[in-house]
């Protein structure tokens, strides 16, 4: 990203001379634990080297002003500070508007309006977060511009509001922490239910973490999340008339095995196996990182996706072709999905000598089950959301 090219089209767009202060938020990847978040579970999540740039200065008026270099065609999308209602007509601008609002409520002084400017390098629908990423660049912004001092958990916690209240997707707090908490060469573990967190140095020696997109299109909110999210609700209220647990997080796997007869639907209980061994790999997985035992991991992972496909069932061709094919490969140490699934992204680690390999081979199977290419990128491990000095740091 060249900020000054940044800087310029911001002055082009707006018809603002005033120099911008520029900001930074990544996107996450999730190494282990997917859809253990709103079940009360731990995941282990960290920041990547792609994200979204914003470009952001005060106005002396109360109007909001947004572009995104991403969707041009939406043009330079308005609001007042006194009307931050959601409008379907704002787009991508809602995220940033109910960032905005929240703060606000949360009892922040914002008394003028803003001109931002936002450029992602994060594939669309690929589900690395980017909405997330879009809330928390923003949050940076604004604290910034206002000499706001919020804690970075409680602008975390914001970032949920606005996908669960303000958009409508009952997503669980994993991105927006990852993403306000990462720390360079860092993975993160949560436990979801008490916010207390661990950072696990990630040490590669000699391995890659490579992001596959699957490039098929998919929308969160549109998606069979909700209706995932449901079904553990269900299992969670079924164990509960005989468990006093809040949780499904709160079972380790023997807890579940010896109580699932409570759950009288064969579907749900799936859904809730799947929360309650995928908490437990977690756990496990931290255990791995920290002996050095990256092969360990890698069996974790490959047992992640295995429940992810047949127990939980939010994978489909695309991922799934993805992921068998990796594990096929000479020099990869594990393989899965990561985010919510129903397209977006795995992941896979790979011997730095054996990707360009790796990506050729996966790709033509790819490719020749689903017609169009996969893409690939190298995930560094990079730092949270954070204002960016003249350098471009």
């Amino acid at each position: 990203m060249n900020m000054s090219e940044f800087t310029l089209q911001f002055s082009h767009i707006f018809h603002n001379e005033t120099t911008p202060r520029l900001f930074f938020a990544p996107g996450r990847i999730n190494l282990i634990g997917e859809h253990t978040d709103y079940n009360g579970g731990h995941v282990f999540p960290a920041a990547i080297s792609f994200g979204t740039y914003a470009a952001a200065c005060k106005r002396s008026d109360s109007k909001l002003r947004f572009h995104s270099l991403n969707f041009p065609e939406a043009g330079v999308l308005e609001c007042s500070l006194e009307n931050l209602a959601y409008d379907d007509t704002h787009q991508w601008a809602n995220y940033p508007k109910g960032m905005i609002q929240y703060m606000k409520e949360a009892g922040h002084a914002i008394d003028t309006g803003m001109d931002i400017l936002y450029e992602g390098n994060i594939p669309n629908s690929a589900g690395l977060s980017s909405s997330a990423s879009i809330e928390m660049v923003t949050s940076q912004a604004v604290a910034a511009l206002f000499n706001l001092d919020i804690d970075p958990i409680d602008i975390a916690l914001l970032g949920q509001r606005v996908e669960n209240d303000y958009i409508g997707v009952n997503s669980g707090i994993m991105d927006q922490f990852a993403i306000s908490m990462g720390k360079k060469d860092h993975a993160i573990l949560l436990n979801t239910d008490t916010m207390e967190y661990d950072y696990a140095p990630i040490k590669l020696d000699g391995y890659k973490i490579i992001i596959m997109n699957t490039n098929k299109q998919r929308t969160l909110a549109g998606s069979k999340y909700n209706e995932r999210r449901t079904e553990c609700e269900q299992a969670l209220a079924a164990l509960q008339t005989e468990l006093s647990i809040t949780s499904l997080g709160q079972l380790s796997r023997e807890a579940f095995d010896k109580n699932s007869y409570l759950i009288k639907d064969e579907t749900v209980k799936k859904r809730a196996r799947h929360a309650v061994y995928e908490n437990a790999r977690t756990l496990e997985a931290l255990i791995k990182l920290k002996a050095g035992d990256l092969e360990g991991f890698g069996t974790l992972m490959n047992a992640s996706h295995t429940s992810l496909q047949n127990d939980y069932e939010v994978t489909g061709l695309e991922l799934d072709t993805l992921v068998h094919t990796a594990w096929e490969q000479p020099g990869v140490i594990g393989a899965r999905m990561t985010g919510a699934g129903f397209g977006g992204c795995a992941i896979a680690i790979v011997d730095s000598g054996q990707i360009e390999a790796f990506q050729e081979k996966v790709n033509h199977r790819y490719r020749d089950t689903t017609g169009y290419d996969a893409t690939f990128y190298i995930a560094e491990i990079g730092d949270g959301a954070k204002e960016m000095i003249k350098d471009g740091v």
